[in-house]
């Protein structure tokens, strides 16, 4: 199989089991997010994280591989690509939980960065953020299914990868930085 086919020459893309669409239609801009935020996490387990949180990035990717699939296709059901966001937001809180429970607690608001690792974490959550923005977008169109599971599994998601950032700075024995509000000129 050629991976150039010269059908998107034109500016349009087909979906799964569907109609050719625009390269700027909401869907294909909310699927290719996801895929950025999946090629961001390799960047960050690229940057030699603990095996905890590589294990952890590697069950996400391959869940944004799935919402992204649902995502590409008009009719997920009938197609069996309704992805089931339960387990796997449920499985996020315990990691959220489980990495907190060994942090100190939050006081203040911290800035992105500390390590490379957190700093790739960072960028990955600034980005989860958009995709959720721009899966939001999307529930708005009628012609789309629900996506009300996606947007709470990446709500969690950008929650993991902040409390995944500052762990990772812990597990380096990096300190966060911590904002310091400006005081005003007199």
């Amino acid at each position: 199989m050629k991976i150039y086919t010269k059908t998107g020459d034109a500016g349009t893309t087909g979906l799964f089991g569907g109609p050719r669409v625009s390269k700027d239609d909401a869907r294909i801009c909310a699927y290719g997010s996801v895929d950025e935020l999946n090629a961001v996490l390799g960047t960050a387990r690229s940057t030699r994280l603990s095996e905890k949180l590589d294990l952890m990035l590697d069950s996400i990717q391959h869940q944004l591989f799935s919402i992204g699939a649902e995502l590409a296709t008009p009719e997920p059901e009938e197609h069996k690509l309704k992805w089931d966001s339960n387990p796997h937001v449920s499985k996020i809180e315990v990691w959220i939980d489980s990495m907190e429970a060994d942090l100190p607690a939050l006081r203040n608001f911290i800035l992105p960065g500390g390590s490379p690792q957190a700093a790739q974490l960072h960028l990955a959550r600034t980005i989860c953020r958009r995709v959720e923005r721009e899966i939001v977008r999307l529930g708005h169109d009628r012609r789309v299914s629900d996506v009300s599971h996606i947007v709470i599994f990446l709500n969690r998601l950008s929650d993991l990868l902040f409390v995944m950032a500052r762990y990772a700075n812990h597990e380096l024995g990096v300190a966060d930085t911590t904002w310091v509000s400006p005081k005003p000129q007199t």
